[in-house]
């Protein structure tokens, strides 16, 4: 008789490593796309942010609302379709900014459910008290995927140009596959349904790591590219470069920093991911102020490669959530909450920054990072893991 959870793993993993490939092409290829095909400046760029994040900022009533009569697998499936038809959209039915908006909202919508319902997916095909090496593992399985995906780009636009149609429906077929092996997956279908809202003081040092985590990501998405492509004038093809050794990167060190995440804890993983963060906004920052060229360059391709991997830490929020939740069914929606509490707070963060970029420089906003990574660390010294008797420990 076949191993049913074996099965379920070998398709969550080929799932997520389509995902990864489809993700990988978006990311790598959208700043030089809204630059050159639609010729975006700094401020219009942070005004984009805008509606890319407003599905994150909706995410708890939509997630609520989805998990009606949807598991967390058939989700999935529905935000690679959401990821597929946003792919599509924006490499060939966008002319205009209503329609470019329009499909970076569908892509985006997809995006989000995907975030909300794969940490949930990788918990139910994990082990007890090796959660953070199995997420690992997937993040690992998803960069393995961003290295196919990316590297597929890098070579096109080697051989034939920017070709941003050609890369969106490439990503738009990885989405649909992935959505297919979403679709297969059995896991969790006896389990009790997730609940709709969960909103608790038990979960509220979650929730503030959540909106940190938020802000990190658009400073990191919106302008650590940018500095490259409108600063530096860094092509697809580069970015694309980075994108795939960052990814590389990951296929080993995602893995290993799951297990780091079980030896050494939520705690001190997260409080030292603000700190490294931190010294990433400084070198934003102050590159060509300390180095000449091309050494500046080279430290912000560097900043830029080490922030890609350390985005696998953000795992250890799942893993915390896991061993504090008071019910199972509550890891679901408390994820789609902490999203939407996170894009509450980070979706006037671009266009704040874009301002502050064009009023007094790009040096400011990664200033303004550096600090909100400053008051992140002292957020995460606060976290605690009681034993199972020792309830006194949770807010």
């Amino acid at each position: 008789m076949p191993d049913v959870r074996l099965d379920d793993l070998k398709r969550a993993l080929l799932a997520t490593l389509f995902f990864g490939a489809a993700s990988g092409i978006i990311v790598a290829t959208f700043n030089n796309y809204l630059s050159d095909i639609h010729q975006l400046g700094a401020e219009a760029r942070g005004w984009i942010e805008f509606p890319r994040e407003l599905p994150g900022f909706f995410l708890v009533f939509i997630a609520g609302a989805m998990l009606t009569f949807l598991r967390e697998t058939q989700m999935a499936a529905v935000a690679m379709l959401m990821t597929a038809l946003g792919a599509i959209g924006l490499g060939f039915l966008s002319p205009s900014m209503v329609w470019l908006v329009l499909f970076i909202v569908i892509w985006s919508l997809g995006d989000h459910i995907i975030f909300a319902v794969e940490g949930p997916i990788g918990l139910k095909l994990s082990s007890g008290g090796k959660e953070g090496r199995r997420l690992g593992q997937f993040g690992g399985a998803r960069n393995l995927g961003t290295i196919l995906g990316v590297g597929t780009v890098f070579l096109l636009a080697r051989l034939l140009g920017d070709r941003f149609g050609l890369f969106f429906a490439i990503a738009a077929g990885c989405a649909l596959t992935a959505g297919a092996f979403y679709w297969g997956l059995r896991i969790g279908s006896a389990d009790a349904p997730s609940r709709r809202l969960v909103f608790k003081r038990r979960y509220s040092i979650f929730y503030a790591i959540s909106a940190l985590f938020g802000i990190r990501k658009q400073i990191f998405l919106a302008f650590g590219v940018w500095v490259l492509v409108e600063i530096h004038d860094v092509p697809v093809s580069t970015v694309a470069l980075l994108y795939f050794i960052a990814a590389t990167l990951g296929v080993v060190f995602r893995p290993l920093l799951g297990e780091v995440v079980d030896w050494l804890g939520e705690r001190v993983v997260l409080a030292a991911d603000e700190l490294f963060l931190l010294a990433i906004c400084l070198a934003y920052a102050f590159a060509s102020v300390l180095l000449p060229p091309p050494y500046d360059l080279w430290l912000l391709y560097g900043a830029y490669v080490f922030d890609s991997v350390l985005f696998a830490l953000r795992i250890a929020r799942t893993t915390y959530l896991k061993k504090i939740a008071e019910d199972p069914t509550d890891i679901t929606p408390t994820i789609s909450t902490g999203i939407t509490i996170d894009h509450a707070v980070a979706t006037t963060l671009p266009i704040a920054s874009g301002y502050i970029w064009e009023a007094y420089g790009f040096q400011w906003v990664f200033l303004l990072a550096g600090a909100i990574a400053l008051v992140g660390f002292f957020v995460c010294l606060k976290i605690r893991i009681p034993y199972p008797e020792d309830e006194s420990a949770l807010p």
